[in-house]
């Protein structure tokens, strides 16, 4: 029962840590995000389908991200690189599929991971 005792007694001794929210310039993020990722690594390339050319207009724009990647990661990749800020950020998988290849094999297509970002009314980003 000693040792059950001396927990809870240095658990007293400790001020205990509160979860602090995250300040409009980023500082936390910039902590969490440099540890795990570099920017460029974040988003691999803007995903230019026909759907991703309609949002645009809505001023919401699709890129293939890491798969490992975080909405906090995606969000401090964005400001860095284009220098507007994300109002909303929303992640889709994306499955591998089968397909068939030459000579009636079978092959799989890579799996991968989206990020629609979503940004106010005044921001844009030129993707070309």
């Amino acid at each position: 029962m000693a040792i059950f005792g001396s927990k809870k007694e240095n658990l007293k001794e400790e001020p205990q840590k509160t979860a602090g929210k995250v300040n409009v310039d980023g500082a936390k993020l910039i902590k969490k995000t440099l540890s795990r990722f570099k920017t460029d690594e974040v988003l691999r390339s803007p995903r230019v389908t026909e759907k991703a050319a309609l949002q645009n207009q809505d001023n919401v724009y699709v890129f293939e991200v890491d798969t490992k990647a975080t909405k906090r990661d995606i969000d401090f990749a964005v400001r860095t690189i284009y220098n507007v800020q994300p109002r909303k950020i929303r992640t889709a998988l994306i499955p591998s599929k089968e397909v068939k290849r030459r000579k009636g094999r079978k092959g799989r297509t890579a799996r991968g991971k989206k990020a629609y970002v979503y940004l106010k009314k005044g921001d844009s980003i030129s993707l070309i």
